[in-house]
């Protein structure tokens, strides 16, 4: 399966190979080697590498698998939790409404 290559400003690929370097971290400081957290993950080894290097070509779900494997599932949901920009849309759209009554 070809997968297609993913292209992110250099800006926001650094932040993907922090987060990559973050997981790598995290699985050293459980003293778990590469084999042991693919195979819990469900993924091939080159898998892993490329998520601790931080390819944006990688799947969400595969990411998903191996923070789970750390323990640090529940991470995942503070991407995007704090909106702040939305709220303030959403409060504008509301404001909007209120002052057309």
């Amino acid at each position: 399966m070809q997968t297609k290559k993913q292209t992110l400003l250099p800006k926001f690929q650094k932040l993907l190979e922090q987060l990559g370097e973050n997981i790598k971290l995290a699985r050293k400081r459980r003293r778990l080697t590469t084999i042991q957290v693919s195979e819990r993950a469900g993924i091939d080894r080159t898998t892993l590498y490329y998520i601790e290097k931080g390819n944006p070509s990688v799947s969400l779900g595969a990411y998903f698998n191996v923070l789970r494997v750390l323990g640090l599932q529940d991470d995942f949901l503070k991407l995007a939790a704090d909106d702040e920009f939305g709220k303030r849309l959403q409060d504008l759209k509301l404001l909007g409404k209120a002052n057309g009554r």
